[in-house]
């Protein structure tokens, strides 16, 4: 049986590899044991998507589930417009776009197209500040594709066990700075 990984764990990744062992570790049930307020906020805003209440338009396809069997990888979708072919994926607050960001557009986009949709635009929408950011398609920037597949398939083989830590500024801001045994800064 093939597993997929989840969309979400390429923002993760670029941030930390651990992190997402971490997350697993933990699991969902102790969230808050070290969620921090970003994360809440974050959660708070894909809520209505969740429970697909964000709109009743026919059209508008809200916390669709998605998967690739080319990248292998499967998420949820925010929201989708199928008239118009665009993907939205909402963020609480963007102050940059992150190239984690963009690939899990890139991923929600690629999955959607194997999935037989038509994506004609990609954006963000930052709930706190009511802005858009539109991301060019992933055949219209073929870096940003390139470092996109490279980071997926280093998530696809990533071994834990052989993991070290590069950045203190990340382990610092990283939410399981607590439970890691291997951070780079000291534990307070």
């Amino acid at each position: 049986m093939e597993l997929y990984l989840k969309i979400s764990y390429l923002n993760d990744f670029i941030f930390c590899p651990l992190s997402i062992y971490y997350h697993q570790l933990y699991g969902e049930l102790s969230e808050r044991m070290y969620y921090g307020q970003a994360q809440l906020d974050g959660k708070a805003v894909h809520a209505a998507v969740d429970e697909k209440r964000y709109s009743t338009r026919k059209n508008i396809l809200q916390g669709l589930d998605v998967f690739s069997g080319e990248y292998n990888l499967c998420g949820k979708i925010d929201t989708f417009d199928t008239e118009k072919g665009l993907l939205t994926e909402r963020k609480n607050h963007i102050e940059k776009i992150y190239d984690g960001y963009v690939f899990q557009l890139y991923a929600q986009t690629l999955c959607l197209r194997e999935m037989g949709y038509k994506v004609k635009q990609i954006r963000f929408y930052s709930s706190d500040d009511n802005k858009v950011y539109f991301v060019s398609l992933p055949e219209e920037d073929s870096a940003m594709f390139e470092k996109f597949k490279a980071t997926n398939a280093a998530m696809q083989k990533f071994d834990a066990a052989s993991y070290k830590p590069q950045s203190s500024e990340k382990c610092r801001n990283c939410i399981y700075n607590d439970f890691c045994d291997r951070p780079l800064i000291a534990k307070g």
